[in-house]
């Protein structure tokens, strides 16, 4: 039993040795502690040893693991250590090194401009109202004194989505859900998405649209110029003022297109303005009375004004951007700019 002891103390130090991961500590155990392992087996060899010598050769064999135990706590320690130490060095990290750019993100040029159109009707008591992008025919047309068979509906190249529903080709039917749902006096802005069948240099299938609607008593065309004139003031330049020049609408009895002096020139004549001395930017009028009796309320009291801005429009001429894709590529060397 002795020679048993002092050979397992010969390969117990020789394993010492060779331990050098947390591996080869779980091995060593299992070989010298484990249930299975080398004392395990000397504690079980004691009953082949005579009575008068079984204390003592337990004594030893206890001695020994508990010398076998100590070696394992020393070694686990020490692997712990060199753990962390070589985790340590891992996560270090060098603070002489230049730091990690990560550039700041900011918004897109369409909801600048949109934010911005906002602001400047916000200050003139204008509410904010977003309808649905899926309209029925009755919200985008019908009740905006467009019926079934009027010809200014081959005027917008419409996605049906069945007889009834389609993609709204106009924020308008906005203007009939606030009607429906509000008594005049109403000041409300309608932006959002619209689609439309067409696409080139100045056109998209989807864009988006602002409208604008004001109904109350004694509301004229002159209020329409007034509060134009304020926008694009606030939006282009100061000295820059707007013509009305006659048009037709569906929805608007008068209809107006609106054109803006030319801010690159000053009316003198560019490439900008085509050498005219002016911009159309946007359309508008006085809300049609069947309009106004469609959603309930009394033509013969109120009367009303309304106005649709293609944002996309007022970005382009904005930012001097000659093609309305770049709006949609996401291109980060576009983006940046703004």
């Amino acid at each position: 039993m002795e020679e048993k002891i002092r050979a397992l103390r010969e390969r117990m130090e020789e394993r010492i040795g060779q331990i050098s991961s947390k591996e080869n500590l779980a091995a060593f155990w299992q070989d010298f502690l484990g249930k299975k392992g080398s004392i395990a087996e000397l504690m079980k060899g004691l009953g082949a040893v005579s009575k008068e010598d079984r204390p003592a050769m337990g004594k030893v064999i206890n001695d020994f693991k508990v010398q076998v135990e100590a070696q394992y706590k020393a070694l686990s320690e020490k692997m712990e250590q060199m753990e962390l130490a070589a985790r340590n060095r891992q996560e270090a990290v060098d603070i002489t090194l230049p730091a990690k750019k990560r550039e700041l993100g900011s918004m897109h040029p369409l909801t600048l401009v949109k934010n911005e159109i906002i602001n400047v009707f916000a200050g003139m008591g204008f509410a904010v109202f977003e309808g649905p992008e899926i309209e029925d025919d009755a919200h985008n047309f019908t009740r905006l004194n467009v019926p079934k068979d009027h010809p200014s509906r081959d005027m917008q190249d419409t996605f049906y989505l069945d007889s009834e529903y389609l993609l709204r080709t106009q924020t308008s039917g906005g203007q009939i859900r606030v009607m429906d749902s509000q008594k005049p006096p109403i000041k409300v802005l309608v932006p959002g998405r619209v689609f439309r069948s067409d696409s080139d240099a100045t056109h998209s299938p989807m864009f988006h649209q602002m409208e604008g609607l004001v109904v109350d008593k004694g509301i004229t065309l002159c209020d329409l110029q007034g509060m134009l004139d304020k926008f694009v003031q606030q939006l282009f330049d100061a000295s820059v003022r707007t013509r009305l020049r006659p048009s037709y609408f569906p929805f608007t009895e008068p209809s107006v297109e609106v054109d803006v002096s030319c801010f690159e020139c000053a009316g003198k004549g560019c490439s900008l303005c085509k050498h005219t001395g002016w911009i159309e930017v946007l359309g508008g009028g006085v809300v049609h009375p069947k309009v106004l009796e469609n959603c309930g309320i009394d033509s013969r009291e109120y009367s009303g004004i309304a106005f649709g801005i293609g944002i996309e429009r007022i970005t382009m001429l904005k930012y001097g951007i000659n093609n309305i894709g770049l709006l949609f590529e996401n291109d980060l060397r576009f983006l940046k700019q703004f």
